[in-house]
């Protein structure tokens, strides 16, 4: 049986500019960090039956890799020459469609697994990459390259997206001491609100396409959000993080000439209230919008603010930043030898 654990992500800057429709133009940059919130996937080879189980929010049981519903489990075990004879289960501390990259962590979570259960070890950033194919490749899911790679890789980091879709990791280095005042005060409320990250991406990939009306106002949009997200890294290399709180404030304004569907009318009216009166610098919707957790950078009056929020029925998650991306955390038994070796293709994941 192997278990691992795969932290979720925050986008700090540069979100959207992940999107192949406009990195492919323009080159991309993103600033996030890993936090101490998990998704756990364990899998164990059946030694009954060669029976596939798989236990998520429902439960499958198939005779064949090719009957599972499951789109990210189904791939990912072809990916690995795998088509019977193992059970895969999964639990997270998070809820799906809260914007923390929850499906991408899923599917690293269990590409490591599977590596390690074939003791197949390979390069992180190649893992990231197995996991971009069959999530942007494989499967045409219209989202970014980020989560993936802030699944594989945690921290406090910065990823350059090269034209060509190659991705440059670097780790952020600054004062633990300090930082933990940036986490006190980078406040997130759950706002109860779910949203799939495809519907509000979907708006932004339709108009990035060639002769669509808003490629012009949406291209703009997001090279002021890349040239945004280089501010954001200064402000935190210089560990000026009221300077990020203040340029969270841009960034809201200017997601929302993105998608009409990034921001909600009572959200936006909640945010103009604890900027005002609850001494607020600026927040942002984390993930691609419409729901799931805000962000609110408040340096002082700590309490009034959480009470305020807990009052609107928005609870405050207190966290940390996780260094580590994906990895095992339990290892029991010995490695199967009846699953097929990996062809090169697969094994680059190309296949």
């Amino acid at each position: 049986m192997i278990a691992t654990r795969t932290p979720f992500r925050i986008t700090l800057g540069g979100g959207g500019t992940d999107l192949p429709s406009f990195y492919s133009e323009h080159g991309g940059f993103i600033l996030a960090m890993g936090i101490d919130k998990y998704m756990y996937v364990i899998v164990n080879p059946t030694l009954i039956d060669q029976k596939i189980r798989l236990h998520y929010t429902r439960s499958e049981t198939v005779d064949h890799v090719s009957e599972l519903r499951h789109e990210l489990a189904r791939e990912a075990l072809r990916l690995q020459g795998i088509q019977h004879g193992i059970e895969i289960s999964s639990l997270a501390d998070l809820p799906a469609g809260t914007g923390m990259g929850s499906s991408s962590c899923y599917l690293v979570g269990l590409l490591t697994a599977l590596r390690h259960l074939r003791r197949d070890f390979i390069p992180l950033a190649q893992v990231a990459e197995e996991a971009c194919h069959i999530e942007l490749e494989v499967l045409n899911k219209g989202i970014g390259k980020q989560d993936q790679y802030m699944a594989v890789f945690g921290g406090l980091t910065a990823l350059d997206i090269a034209r060509d879709g190659n991705v440059q990791v670097r780790s952020v280095a600054v004062g633990t001491g300090s930082f933990s005042t940036f986490l006190a005060n980078a406040h997130l409320y759950y706002t109860g609100l779910r949203r799939d990250a495809l519907e509000v991406l979907a708006d932004q990939n339709a108009a990035l396409r060639a002769h669509h009306p808003d490629k012009s106002r949406v291209t703009e949009s997001l090279l002021a959000i890349k040239a945004l997200g280089y501010r954001f890294l200064a402000a935190v290399e210089a560990e000026d993080y009221d300077a990020f709180g203040r340029l969270l404030h841009e960034h809201w304004c200017m997601k929302k000439q993105l998608s009409s569907k990034i921001t909600l009318d009572h959200v936006d009216r909640l945010y103009e209230t604890v900027r005002r009166d609850y001494g607020v610098l600026g927040g942002k919707i984390v993930g691609a919008g419409g729901g799931g957790f805000l962000m609110l950078y408040c340096p002082r009056d700590h309490r009034r603010l959480e009470e305020f929020m807990f009052a609107q029925g928005m609870p405050r998650l207190h966290y940390m930043l996780e260094n580590e991306g994906s990895k095992v955390v339990s290892s029991l038994g010995s490695t199967p030898t009846r699953f097929a070796p990996l062809t090169a293709a697969k094994s680059a994941g190309l296949a």
